[in-house]
């Protein structure tokens, strides 16, 4: 009641009904540090219903917070449920790095109406937008393990080089690089934030080469780099162009083939703009042989590999029995190059005659070798054909006057007396220059051509002369000088080397000759002259595909030079890079070929802009594996007189081998687990050319009176090779096969028609390569005579000198049969018992001699064998020893058993022994198979004893 009134009763009924949904906001954003869960969201996460308080109900004002998507590292809770304040909250320590920032939504819902929670309302989805907040976590790491640079002296530079570090942290301001240092004190170098590197004065190559740097990075939350970087800067002096990357001592090994010379070169043009290039390599090879290497056969054997016919005549022939001429000229005396013979204006040689039939109304070729320097005023003869006596008429010459090559012909006399081209005059520089160079004269009268190392030059001048006239004087080929009667030079009269008597010489020659040929009948083709100027050494390049349409490449003609021109460097470095060195001789001449580099550069005004100094090497070609020629065979043997005196003669080297080889180091592991490399020798058998073998009788020459050495013409020209044959042996020439010699000195035969005074003979036979480069051991081979008697002679001796008991000694007889002529004027025939006794020790002491010669001949067997050849083994001390004839006995049996000896010593070792007890066997049963002959009363030959009543046991 109010005031005493009593007020109106009424009842309040509380709704029970959930209208409202809970509301929060639309958007939430949120950070959240890494490593930590609690979520600081704007604005704070508060949900709201409008509903009753929750004193009016308690349902509807509790609530729940959901979060929506997939793999949400996140979850909310409400805190509050009075207020509706509630948190986000990571579920596990978050990582920045893995990702920075997670969107998702979240929804709030109340608790619906009455326990159960019935008509339960929820909010709209709000977006979450949290952002992790990055930790500075990570320090800086450089993107290279170390840096390096090249700058050039007295510059200051901009930038040399950029070090760059970077930082893991995801934030910008953690994982942002703010500053670099360089750690590294008291260097003229500086870095700045971004890492670029400068010099802070000027370099000096020669004060320091490289500079070693130690620099380290800090990011932006000062945390420093986690290992500092190294950071080289190269010194290179003020650029200089000019070839880089060439090696200046270059190697070739013989037989490997062609060798590039620069792998490795480039062109440094110091970064100057170049519009062309050209460069010239020179290699230079005039000091090797006669001008480069060629192969060092005779001239004449050149000219037959060339193509040339075969009558071509060698006029400097190397010294040997069969041509002598040229003994005493100086030569350079090296088997290495070909034989060159020097000139010193003193000296001339004498043509013997017959050796060159030249008719001047035929084609004929002359062609030399030459090495002259600017001479005298006077006339330097090479070859001359003029009077041996009473006049001075040169009928054909070749001379050097002042530098100009001049050819003198003067033709024989005819019906009809008219000028006719007389003197050829060339003038060449070639003469005079010091160098050596191929000179061939094709003549066909009245034409004349020259060719000058495989070029062709024609005459400036030609001056004619009336013929010759008619005289029955002889001429005389000399070359050198000419010989000139009553010349009235001061050297006039000089020893000539091949008679050793006075000339009369006068244009004497100064310089180097070699290979002077003559060929007649016939002119040489442009093929041979090529080939006989060819070298087998030069340079060649290969073009790569990519560049043969943009360098051209020129070479001279014997490949001594070539020259490269090209617009581009990288291609113009390529074609350089193939440039090679090739040889072609199975062995070539050793020694050192310099090599040199010129190149021309210019700039897009068409000058030359910058200068290339030239690049100057050389190639050292190698030794090669010096070949070892042996020659073994048979090298003691007897026959009949009989045999020598047949029309067949006696085969000299029936069983001639020639084997070649060469010793090789190389390299072998001792035992499996060494670590260690041993080097051993081995020796290997090769195949090369052979271009002479000869042979030479010892002792006394050759009597052509009874006497000779026959080889079959056919079959020398068949195998491709020459023969010449003198008192003093026989010489086969020619660039052949060693098979090929082999089988043509199998056919040799020696014959003699006078074999009473004849016991022995003895022949040496050397082979060689290369003009005599390399040399074969002395195989000699020495062959008996077996002399025969009648035995009718030895009966009538038997009445004149009946006592055997005390013969008549005479001087001790060599048993390769010296004086065996005369062994009969010592025999007697004594009575049947002495007979008898005779027979067992003569048996006796030949079987007690052959035992000893078995044992010496297997201990000698293996240094005959390495020697290839030498002095007869069937040599004993025979001082005490007699023979006498025995008619119970047989030389011939001994003969047999001494050719079974020598087919013993020939077989392997392994069946030595085997062969000794069958010679032992076959020997007695010659002596055996003897007894019943003499028994029956055959009629035989003479037979010779060995009388040992002299002999110590």
């Amino acid at each position: 009641a109010l005031n005493g009134r009593k007020l109106p009763k009424f009842s309040l009924s509380l709704s029970t009904v959930n209208k409202h949904k809970p509301w929060i906001e639309t958007t939430y954003h949120g950070i959240v540090t890494e490593n930590d869960d609690k979520v600081l969201l704007d604005p704070p996460l508060i949900a709201l219903d409008k509903d009753a308080p929750l004193h009016f109900n308690k349902y509807f004002s509790t609530f729940s917070l959901l979060i929506h998507g997939q793999n949400v590292p996140f979850e909310a809770v409400v805190l509050d449920k009075s207020t509706g304040e509630g948190v986000i909250r990571a579920k596990d320590k978050l990582d920045c790095e893995l990702q920075k920032e997670h969107t998702f939504t979240i929804q709030a819902y109340d608790c619906g109406e009455g326990p159960d929670g019935e008509n339960m309302k929820k909010s709209h989805k709000a977006t979450v937008h949290i952002q992790v907040s990055d930790v500075n976590e990570y320090s800086p790491v450089f993107k290279e393990k170390s840096y390096k640079a090249t700058v050039i002296e007295g510059k200051k530079y901009d930038s040399i080089l950029k070090v760059e570090a970077v930082d893991a942290d995801c934030s910008f301001q953690f994982s942002q690089i703010c500053s670099y240092e360089i750690v590294t004190p008291d260097v003229p170098f500086t870095v700045d934030k971004d890492g670029f590197i400068k010099n802070t004065e000027k370099l000096n190559y020669s004060k320091e080469r490289m500079y070693k740097l130690t620099v380290t990075a800090y990011d932006c939350g000062k945390n420093r780099a986690s290992e500092d970087v190294l950071v080289k800067i190269n010194i290179k002096p003020t650029c200089k162009p000019g070839w880089q990357g060439f090696n200046k001592r270059i190697e070739y090994e013989p037989g490997t083939g062609s060798l590039a010379l620069f792998p490795s070169m480039h062109l440094d043009t110091c970064e100057e703009p170049i519009t062309s290039i050209q460069a010239n390599i020179e290699l230079e090879t005039s000091h090797i042989g006669k001008g480069c290497d060629r192969d060092t056969y005779s001239e004449k054997s050149l000219h037959k590999l060339c193509g040339a016919s075969t009558d071509t005549v060698e006029l400097l022939p190397a010294p040997s029995s069969s041509a002598n001429w040229t003994v005493g000229l100086p030569t350079d005396n090296g088997h290495d190059s070909d034989q060159v013979f020097e000139f010193n204006g003193t000296q001339a040689i004498k043509v013997p005659e017959g050796v060159v039939r030249l008719t001047l109304k035929e084609p004929f070729t002359i062609s030399v070798w030459m090495r002259h320097g600017p001479g005298t005023r006077e006339k330097e003869t090479i070859l001359c054909n003029s009077d041996k006596s009473d006049m001075n008429r040169h009928h054909y010459s070749l001379y050097v006057h002042n530098c100009r090559l001049v050819l003198l012909l003067r033709q024989d006399p005819e019906e009809t007396d008219n000028y006719k081209p007389a003197e050829f005059h060339w003038k060449l520089d070639q003469v005079c220059d010091k160098e050596w160079h191929h000179y061939l004269l094709n003549v066909e009268f009245p034409s004349v051509a020259l060719f000058v190392d495989g070029a062709t030059f024609e005459p400036f001048l030609v001056t004619e002369d009336y013929p010759l006239h008619s005289t029955k004087i002889d001429t005389q080929l000399t070359v050198g000088a000419c010989w000139q009667e009553n010349s009235g030079h001061d050297n006039e009269t000089v020893s000539e080397p091949s008679t050793g008597g006075n000339s009369r010489m006068s244009q004497f020659f100064h310089g180097n000759l070699a290979g002077l040929m003559i060929r007649s009948g016939k002119l040489e083709n442009k093929k041979v002259i090529d080939c006989l100027y060819t070298c087998k050494e030069g340079l060649d390049v290969q073009l790569p595909e990519e560049v043969a349409s943009t360098v051209k490449v020129e070479f001279n003609p014997n490949q001594s030079s070539l020259t490269v021109e090209g617009d581009d460097i990288e291609a113009f470095d390529k074609v350089m890079q193939h440039i090679s060195y090739l040889n072609s001789r199975q062995f070539p001449t050793p020694g050192i070929r310099h090599l040199r580099v010129s190149t021309t550069v210019k700039c897009f005004n068409e000058e030359t802009c910058i200068s290339v100094p030239d690049a100057e090497g050389y190639v050292m070609v190698l030794q090669p594996e010096e070949p070892k020629i042996s020659l073994s065979g048979i090298d003691h043997f007897a026959r009949g007189a009989a045999e020598f005196e047949s029309p067949e003669g006696v085969t000299l080297f029936p069983e001639l081998r020639i084997v070649s080889t060469i010793t090789r180091e190389v390299e072998v592991d001792a035992e499996p687990e060494a670590s260690e490399v041993q080097e051993t020798v081995v020796s290997e058998e090769i195949m090369h050319n052979l271009d002479t073998c000869e042979v030479t009788a010892m002792g006394e020459e050759l009597d052509g009176e009874h006497e000779t050495l026959e080889l079959d013409q056919s079959q020398v020209q068949q195998h491709g090779l020459e023969i010449t044959s003198s008192n003093l042996g026989l010489v086969l020439t020619g660039v052949n096969t060693m098979a090929n010699y082999e089988q043509v000195l199998h056919l040799i035969r020696y014959k003699n028609w006078h074999t009473e005074a004849l016991f022995d003979r003895k022949f040496k036979l050397v082979c060689s390569e290369l003009n005599g480069r390399y040399i074969s051991n002395d195989f000699r081979v020495e062959v008996n005579v077996i002399h025969t008697a009648n035995p009718m002679d030895h009966a009538n001796n038997a009445m004149v000198q009946p006592n055997f008991i005390n013969p008549v000694h005479h001087a001790s007889v060599d048993l390769s049969g010296h004086n065996l002529v005369n062994a009969h004027q010592a025999s007697v025939v004594p009575s049947a018992a002495t007979i008898v006794i005779v027979v067992c020790v003569s048996f006796l002491v030949f079987m007690i001699i052959l035992g000893v010669f078995r044992i010496r001949s297997a201990h000698q067997r293996t240094i005959r064998d390495t020697e290839g050849g030498k002095e007869n083994e069937m040599d004993w001390d025979d001082s005490a020893l007699t023979i006498t004839v025995n008619p119970m006995e047989t030389y011939e049996d001994q003969h047999s058993s001494e050719e079974e000896e020598e087919e013993e010593e020939e077989s392997e070792d392994g069946e030595e022994e085997d062969d000794i007890t069958s010679a032992e066997s076959e020997s007695s049963e010659d002596e055996e198979a003897g007894e019943p002959e003499d028994q029956q009363g055959t009629s035989r030959q003479q037979q010779l004893e060995w009388d040992d009543s002299t002999l110590t046991y």
